[in-house]
């Protein structure tokens, strides 16, 4: 008898598209790839009511034990004088959350000392050939790994309100000359702010003096950062910032928006 149904022989069709692996990690599935490193945080971030953030920049080479061990404890003990002041804030989101780029030395303690104070912490880890795992501090639900520069890099400037950057490298470097940027081009609708860890090291490492000597810079450029040498030097610096950039009365948003990250509005 011939078969009735016409489509029990009929071709093999490719999975749907959202679900075709060689699809998606083809060349042209790289634009979903791409939002995908923007929604998938956004989501948790909403999840887990994540207003905005304190960001710390430093080396992956600083550990516990050796030459510069003092920042990897300063920078534990400053994230953890963060997280008990901004847990103990009246809000119902979680505001000014400890965010590092998730991986070993100054990352590390930042999110350590988070985890000591008992807060969320955020880390925002990107594949490296070397260096970078996901250390153990960080929330479980607040962990993301990147492939994109790019889209780590927007999620490190757009929820940020503050941004500590102790010693390091060509990551810490690019890093902190990308926010200076933004914030001095105002490409950043928003006040940042920025305090440098170790006036000695950043005084010897950067000559911000003479850029504005040489009129690369304008004078005023050198008050986009502040210096500080202790943790509760630098604790008072952001204490005092953020709570009169960010902490005055302001009417809450309606509706499904107060769910949101308050994403930092850009210039058109």
């Amino acid at each position: 008898m011939a078969n009735s149904n016409p489509f029990d022989d009929g071709a093999t069709c490719n999975p749907v598209a959202y679900k075709n692996a060689k699809f998606l990690d083809s060349r042209s599935g790289r634009a979903i790839r791409i939002l995908s490193e923007y929604l998938q945080p956004l989501a948790h971030f909403r999840n887990e009511r994540v207003q905005d953030t304190v960001v710390f920049f430093g080396s992956a080479r600083i550990q516990e034990t050796g030459p510069l061990s003092k920042y990897y404890h300063e920078a534990r003990e400053l994230a953890r004088l963060v997280t008990e002041w901004s847990d103990r804030l009246e809000r119902t989101k979680k505001r000014f959350v400890v965010t590092t780029g998730g991986g070993p030395g100054i990352m590390e303690a930042a999110n350590r000392g988070a985890h000591d104070a008992g807060g969320k912490t955020i880390g925002l880890n990107i594949g490296l050939p070397f260096e970078q795992r996901p250390n153990p501090y960080i929330t479980s639900e607040l962990c993301f790994e990147f492939h994109y520069f790019f889209m780590r890099k927007f999620w490190f400037a757009y929820l940020a309100k503050a941004l500590v950057v102790f010693p390091g490298g060509f990551g810490t470097l690019d890093e902190l000359m990308e926010v200076l940027t933004l914030t001095q081009t105002r490409k950043l609708e928003k006040k940042m702010v920025t305090v440098l860890y170790g006036r000695e090291f950043w005084q010897e490492i950067l000559n911000f003096e003479a850029l504005a000597k040489y009129g690369l810079i304008s004078p005023e450029d050198l008050d986009l950062f502040q210096f500080a040498d202790s943790p509760e030097q630098a604790f008072t610096i952001l204490r005092e910032g953020l709570s009169r950039l960010y902490l005055a009365p302001a009417p809450s948003r309606p509706g499904p928006e107060e769910d949101t990250p308050e994403i930092a509005k850009s210039r058109v």
